[in-house]
This record gives structure tokens, sequence and C-alpha cells, in this order.
């Protein structure tokens, strides 16, 4: 169990004991700044470390906002779940009979292979120029639309041939999958997202930025390797994302939405265990939900996200009594992810 608690203004946080303990932990996670929130049971602590932004001392906010990347599609899996669950749409219809002509071979590929990465379908990311590429950074302040990106994907031919026999992580799944949410309710995925995930959740950090290229609120900036150094880029249009990754959150809104999600507050049942059904024999992904089993053998469900600048991860017991969310801004010099997964691993299993 975490140490006692003291509450200050808005927010919780640990007082010595295991919770310095976490605090050594987050230190120890590779990048220029973090900031993580650790829930179990009724007791909470967050915490932060590195600097908000280079060049200053500033500490990182403990609720400060991120990009949170792929997370992005645990909220698009779900309000499509919600979907079927009020049989608007089934997990088994066609990309065609939703999105008529825009997908070869749609007739032959299920909403649920998009959302469980099973389409087979070229991921339109592999298209796009990624440092040093001197491309890369004209893209900062570019608006880029679903079905440019879309197309961008179909210029290329199927990774697999069979959708549903393999599985192979795709953005251009989302993207279809947010076009889908479109044509089936009249609004954009982003607004359906707001409307049912969001807003009743009370999640007052997040946002589906769209076009709006800033970080609103306290935030850690966000860098990009250039000429041998970094450059700022916390501003930029998240249209490059769209349902694929442009989530703005924090970390308290994570743990409060996966606590929702899993503790079935969001989805009937049978539709949550459905979320929880791997695409392929073995495998660690559902429906826009994955699953990892921690050093002590607990095993944890929720997602993780890569927004270029920013890092995201939140994951949580499936009954939820224990939670943990991290978000990190990448130095480029040393990946952070084996430094975190120690930190999930500390929070989860001490």
């Amino acid at each position: 169990m975490l140490a006692a608690l003291v509450t200050v203004g808005a927010l919780v946080f640990g007082m010595g004991g295991p919770a310095g303990e976490l605090q050594r932990g987050l230190d120890g996670v590779v990048g220029i700044g973090a900031v993580a929130e650790v829930r179990s049971g009724g007791e909470v602590w967050r915490g932060s470390s590195g600097v908000a932004e280079l060049g200053s001392s500033r500490k990182v906010p403990v609720n400060g906002r991120f990009r949170a990347g792929s997370i992005s599609k645990t909220f698009v899996a779900t309000v499509v779940l919600q979907l079927v669950g009020e049989g608007r749409l089934r997990l088994d219809d066609s990309v065609e009979r939703w999105l008529p002509g825009v997908v070869p071979n749609g007739a032959n590929i299920t909403v649920r292979q998009l959302l469980n990465h099973t389409s087979g379908l070229f991921d339109y990311k592999n298209t796009l120029s990624m440092p040093p590429n001197p491309e890369f950074y004209t893209y900062q302040y570019r608006t880029w639309t679903a079905a440019e990106q879309i197309q961008r994907a179909l210029a290329h031919p199927p990774v697999f041939d069979k959708p549903g026999t393999q599985f192979s992580y795709s953005n251009t799944n989302y993207l279809l999958a947010g076009e889908i949410i479109q044509n089936v309710t009249g609004r954009t995925y982003g607004e359906e997202i707001e409307r049912r995930l969001i807003r009743p959740l009370g999640l007052g950090g997040t946002t589906m930025p769209g076009t709006s290229t800033y970080l609103r609120g306290p935030h850690l900036h966000g860098y990009v390797p250039k000429d041998g150094g970094l450059i700022d880029f916390t501003e930029m249009n998240p249209s490059l994302f769209g349902a694929s990754g442009e989530l703005i959150s924090t970390t308290r809104d994570l743990n409060r939405f996966f606590a929702a999600l899993l503790g079935g507050r969001l989805l009937p049942a049978p539709l949550l265990h459905e979320m929880k059904q791997p695409g392929v024999e073995g495998g660690t992904y559902g429906l826009g939900l994955s699953w990892h089993r921690t050093a002590c053998g607990v095993e944890v469900y929720g997602n993780d996200g890569d927004a270029l600048a920013y890092q995201a991860y939140s994951y949580a017991t499936e009954d939820t009594r224990r939670q943990v969310t991290i978000a990190v801004t990448p130095n480029f010099r040393t990946n952070p992810d084996e430094s975190v997964e120690a930190f999930v691993d500390q929070a989860i299993c001490d």
C-alpha cells in the first residue's frame, strides 16, 4: 500500500515511505521530463521529474497535459463498441458496408479487424518522412485529412493477403474507424468522444484538438531531433495523427478513463469481454486495448502512445485497484521504454 496521504488544494500527494520510493523510481525514468499518477485502492500518488522546458529549471507540473498518442485508439474503440451496444453497427460489419468504395477488398475486412489490427492494411505512418528528413519539419503546422492519409496508405499493397489471419499494427485502421463513427452518427469521432466519454467522466484536462496546434493549460514541452540537437515541437497540428493518436490528456484523466472502462461503466460486460480478446491467438492486443504481464506476474490492461515529442503509458489491473499512468518527453538519446517498464512494475507490484 502507498503511504498516508495529504491533500494540498485539488491534488493528493503521498508522504514518505513507499511514496518516496515511487519518486525515486520516477527520477530514474529516462527523458527530459516525466509526470505520473499511481493509484492503489483509494490512495493516490502524483509526482514529476526533470524539467517542463529545456533551458529552464521549471518543474514538470503534476497536472500537466501531454499528447497521448495511440491511447486515443482506446477512446475510439470504446465509442465504436458503444455504437455496437446500441445496435447501430456490428463488429462483423464490413468496411465496405460503412465506407463504400474506399478500401480495396473492403467487403472482406470487418470493423473488428480494424480495431484489433488484423486487417492487413498498410500503415500510413510508414509513408511519412521522419527526423532527420527535412520534409518532416514541414508537418508541424500542416493540416491533413483522414481521406488524404488513407489514400497514402492504400497506394501500397496490404502487408498480408487474408484479413483476420495475422496481426500487423496499422494506424490506418483507426483513421477508417474514425470515418465509420462519423458515417454512423453524423458527428465526427472527436465530437462523439467528447460527448460520450470526456464530458460524462469529467475529464477536464482531456481534449480532441482536431487541427488546433496548442497545448493549453499547464503542460510539458516536447522536442524532436534536428541538426544534432532538439527543437521544440510542443505546438503541432495533430491532424497528422487524427483518430489514430490526436488525444491530449493528463495522468489523472487517463487513470479515471481506464478505471471507468475496465470497471464496466462504459460498456456492457459482453462488449468489454470482446475488447479483451486478442486479434490472433496468443496476442496481447484486443479491440483498442493492450495488456502485458508485470515482473510480479500481475497482468495489466491499457495502452501506450507515441506522439513524436511525447510518449505516454496507462495501465491498470483488471479489478482497477492498482493503476499507473506516466508520460515522458524523450531526449532521443535513450529510449525510455525500459525505464518506464521498471516504473510500471514498481507501481503495480510493490
